[in-house]
């Protein structure tokens, strides 16, 4: 059972994010339309919106307005959306459902899935660059683009994929597979707590440290999380392909530590992100209602 007060937040943070997220994407009947179309297709009226979440949970943290937040948000979950069309494709994950319908490629055709991936990446900086209605100082705006962008390239995100197609068939220890998945799921994440957080260029800097320290914890956690799904859900309930990792010969974490295990990890990793809001009072309670929906989710 989710908190209901963390369903509030969740309701009014996801219904901001996607009318910022239809105001940014181009219009489907933009020239060239089809394109614009795929992107509106994988980015608008789906999935939990994790990472936008985060970017407000811990801009309330810094004390920020959460329209200031709204770039940001977006940015991020561009990034995240960009991400996944890329991971679907046959030469990557080969999968045919995400967020219960049609992948890109399987909706639109594997090139124009590229290119609305490509798209998708180059607007979340083209946004968070010209960040005018949001208030943000342009000294701000440029380094949240320094750090989504090394949050998303080789670096992170995009090297931690890279280390995970070449995993595949092999066994990876718990500190490989750790490193992995630090890059690949636990980079972005970690950057969508900072980019709130930065919104206030005065928050103390213990403050932004413990609030990183949260990150990096539960940005392992989804993982985990998502590891033991994919062995224990439907395809159905997750609105993708159950049991793939299996199927791709992953190296998981219940595959290495058992379900058990698995289970066991992430609640220590829940555990540690709470203590890093141990000197935060009641405007840290969304990071914490949302460090207990990640370890307890069913999708």
């Amino acid at each position: 059972m989710i908190d209901p007060r963390l369903l509030a937040f969740m309701s009014a943070c996801q219904a901001r994010v996607e009318a910022a997220l239809d105001q940014c994407l181009p219009a489907a009947g933009i020239h060239p339309a089809s394109l614009h179309q795929a992107m509106r297709y994988v980015s608008l009226d789906g999935g939990k919106r994790v990472r936008p979440l985060l970017v407000y949970a811990a801009g309330q943290v810094a004390g920020v307005p959460a329209e200031r937040l709204d770039t940001p948000a977006c940015a991020v979950e561009l990034i995240h959306t960009y991400s996944l069309v890329h991971d679907d494709l046959p030469a990557m994950d080969d999968d045919a459902l995400r967020r219960g319908k049609p992948t890109c490629h399987i909706a639109f055709g594997e090139a124009q899935a590229i290119l609305a991936g490509d798209a998708l990446q180059a607007l979340a900086f083209h946004i968070l660059a010209h960040d005018h209605e949001g208030g943000l100082a342009p000294a701000t705006c440029l380094a949240m683009v320094e750090q989504l962008a090394l949050a998303a390239g080789s670096r992170g995100m995009v090297g931690g994929q890279a280390i995970d197609l070449a995993s595949v068939g092999k066994q990876l220890d718990i500190a490989e597979l750790e490193d992995m998945h630090i890059h690949k799921t636990g980079a972005l994440i970690r950057a969508s707590v900072l980019l709130g957080a930065m919104a206030n260029p005065e928050l103390a800097p213990d403050r932004l440290e413990a609030l990183d320290h949260y990150a990096k914890c539960i940005g392992l956690a989804f993982q985990v999380v998502d590891d033991i799904l994919d062995v224990e859900g439907s395809t159905e309930v997750l609105g993708k392909t159950a049991q793939a990792d299996q199927a791709l010969e992953k190296p998981t974490y219940p595959a290495l530590l058992g379900l058990e295990g698995a289970r066991q990890r992430a609640r220590e990793l829940h555990e540690a992100a709470l203590a890093s809001l141990a000197e935060s009072g009641t405007e840290a309670d969304p990071l914490r209602w949302l460090s207990s929906y990640i370890i307890e989710r069913s999708h």
